[in-house]
């Protein structure tokens, strides 16, 4: 258990310096699409996780996350919107029986089908506020909800190459 924390701390720093030093430097179509990767740190918090702990990890992400753009409260109020709605979206998400013990919320783990119902209304709720929060004007609404859905569907498309980059099928039958 002392391993997984120790990887998972590692996971969190290198994805939170990933989204400052690269990927928010990066003007995909002109600043429409600006992919999140640092959601892959809170959205593979085990399932067992505690609401508390949940929020306070998706505090500091997004505080972490605000200190590197320059958006004073948007990525920690998006941030822990996600880490509040995570453990309520896995209660509609759980089997009849429950979730084992243990259980990593990962493709190799759940099932394609599980990641993507888990992840991407996640996403999209964590956009939403942010960009909207960013925005803060609703003459911009259209403009802005497809940022949303660019944006989404980019960090989405980063949170799969992740998965299977990161969590192979021989790790998670150890």
């Amino acid at each position: 258990m002392g391993i997984e924390i120790v990887k998972s701390i590692f996971r969190f720093i290198l994805l939170l310096a990933l989204q400052g030093l690269v990927v928010n430097r990066l003007d995909l179509v002109n600043g429409q699409i600006l992919p999140q990767v640092y959601l892959f740190a809170i959205l593979m918090l085990p399932i067992e996780t505690p609401r508390l702990l949940s929020l306070f990890v998706s505090f500091l992400a997004g505080i972490l996350a605000d200190m590197f753009t320059g958006t004073p409260g948007m990525h920690a109020s998006a941030c822990v919107l996600l880490g509040f709605l995570m453990p309520l979206h896995l209660k509609l998400l759980s089997p009849r029986e429950g979730y084992e013990f243990g259980k990593k919320p990962t493709i190799q783990s759940m099932g394609l089908g599980w990641y993507l119902s888990y992840s991407i209304p996640l996403v999209l709720v964590h956009h939403l506020l942010l960009f909207y929060l960013e925005a803060f004007r609703f003459e911009w609404f259209f403009i802005t909800f497809s940022r949303v859905l660019l944006s989404a569907a980019g960090t989405m498309i980063l949170l799969l190459i992740s998965q299977y980059l990161i969590f192979s099928s021989r790790s998670q039958n150890r």
